[in-house]
């Protein structure tokens, strides 16, 4: 399948090891200084880009958390169209710290992954320059994204921001009973910076 030059884009732009550490220092009261990590996964490569998420506090960059799986793809119904669809693993520690150590990837399956159904976001783009963009996401449908893991059922918030060398996170979890954000971009979004650029690592 032939992607869009736009799709491509902005596999790179989100591909890397990113840090908010300008942010943490400024605003430490609101905002924790963070890694994270978007690698490229060799699955669904027949229509998607799909890349492994994870964070850590700079503090300890050893206890790595939230693993989860982006498939970048066009729209079913249109070429044009850009979506994100979430994914999370059914055994989060077979892979975790595959940010640092993406060997561990090479292992992971569709079997192991399970599809979030209502965690789909749409994606638009705004022209910057030439072939440069502003790529922006909301939620596909009304449908709370929520997951199960453990027994226990959560809801989060998952938006994202993307340009050239930044992405900004506005993930929130939610409490279920009352729709309010307790974890997460409670003030406006995490601002990350590319510190290492994994793109090459993609299958363009």
């Amino acid at each position: 399948m032939t992607f869009s030059p736009e799709l491509t884009l902005l596999a790179q732009y989100i591909a890397g090891e990113f840090e908010n550490s300008e942010q943490a220092t400024r605003e430490p009261a609101w905002y924790v200084n963070l890694r994270l990590w978007l690698r490229p996964v060799p699955l669904f490569a027949e229509d998607s880009f799909t890349l492994f998420a994870e964070q850590a506090n700079f503090l300890q960059l050893d206890r790595p958390y939230r693993p989860r799986i982006l498939r970048l793809r066009h729209s079913d119904t249109s070429q044009a169209s850009l979506m994100v669809q979430y994914y999370m693993l059914k055994d989060p520690d077979r892979v975790r710290g595959a940010g640092q150590n993406p060997a561990l990837l090479k292992t992971l399956t569709p079997e192991q992954m399970e599809l979030l159904p209502g965690c789909t976001l749409a994606v638009t783009q705004q022209p910057l320059a030439e072939n440069t963009y502003n790529f922006s996401t909301a939620p596909a449908t009304d449908a709370p994204c929520c997951f199960t893991y453990q027994g226990e059922t959560y809801q989060v918030f998952l938006g994202f921001e993307a340009r050239h060398q930044e992405f900004r996170s506005y993930d929130k979890g939610i409490d279920p009973q009352t729709g309010r954000a307790i974890w997460g971009a409670l003030l406006g979004p995490y601002i990350f910076t590319k510190r290492e650029d994994f793109s090459a690592e993609l299958a363009i």
